[in-house]
Order: structure tokens, then C-alpha cells, then sequence
């Protein structure tokens, strides 16, 4: 199964589901990889903290753009990226097709990514880390 289309979810789309996308693009150049939230706080920019914790990773996610899901992004994606299993299962209940290439992305390891959104930066330190950890045992299926 080639992963060329992966969606990375998230509740608002500013937090969490981009510095997943920014960080699966930077590491899968030829891929197409998008992201969405389940409740978007659609039209806004990246929280301004999440691009801090990039800042020292050179990774600019200043185009980005929050946007809500739909059924359009989840038939077009191989894999979907979820952050907790309540977002797996809500996908999964909205459109049953989605079983079986929706996981959370920490799902070899075990992990949910905490929301940081408006919390203190080093909570969005934790949640980038705890994404790059959760993607590592992910590269070689993607790839």
C-alpha cells in the first residue's frame, strides 16, 4: 500500500495538525500531505507558538491555512493522521470507509499529542516532540 495522500488531523488546525504536516513535508518532499481539524477555526494562521517550536528546525509554516474537514480531504487520503483515539473514532463514525487507514499517530508508541492550544510554549515543545517520536516508527511505512 503507497501512502502518497496523508491528512493530519487535529481539533482547531493551528496547533497540532500542522507542525505534523510541516514536519511529514519536510521529511516526505514528494508526498502530498495536508491538514484539517475537526472543529477548524477556519481562514486562521498557525498559532504563532506552534512556528516558535519549528523556528529552530528551519521549518516555515507561514502559508498554512486552518480548514475543516470534510468528505472530500478523507476519500482523497491513503492515511489519515488522528491525534487521540476520540478523533480516530469520530472520523471512523462519520464515514465508516475510513476504517482501517485512520490511526493516531502515536499509535506504535502508544501516545496521545496533548492540545496545547493556549497553554504555555514549553507545552508546545512537549507536543512537537511527542509527534516527531510518534512519526519515527512510521518513515519506513510511508516511504
Amino acid at each position: 500500500m503507497a501512502f502518497d495522500n496523508i491528512l493530519v488531523v487535529c481539533v482547531g488546525n493551528i496547533c497540532r495538525s500542522p507542525i505534523a504536516e510541516a514536519l511529514l513535508k519536510d521529511q516526505f518532499p514528494h508526498k502530498h500531505i495536508d491538514s484539517a481539524g475537526l472543529g477548524a477555526l477556519v481562514g486562521n494562521p498557525v498559532d504563532p507558538k506552534s512556528q516558535a517550536v519549528m523556528d529552530p528546525y528551519d521549518i516555515d509554516m507561514s502559508n498554512h491555512i486552518a480548514k475543516q474537514i470534510n468528505e472530500k480531504l478523507v476519500m482523497n487520503a491513503d492515511l489519515i493522521f488522528t491525534m487521540s483515539d476520540g478523533q480516530t473514532k469520530w472520523i471512523e463514525e462519520r464515514w465508516p470507509h475510513c476504517r482501517g487507514k485512520t490511526f493516531k499517530i502515536g499509535h506504535w508508541i502508544n501516545k496521545e499529542i496533548a492540545d496545547p492550544y493556549r497553554h504555555d510554549i514549553s507545552l508546545f515543545e512537549i507536543a512537537r516532540q511527542d509527534i516527531v517520536n510518534s512519526l519515527t516508527p512510521w518513515a519506513d511505512k510511508i516511504s
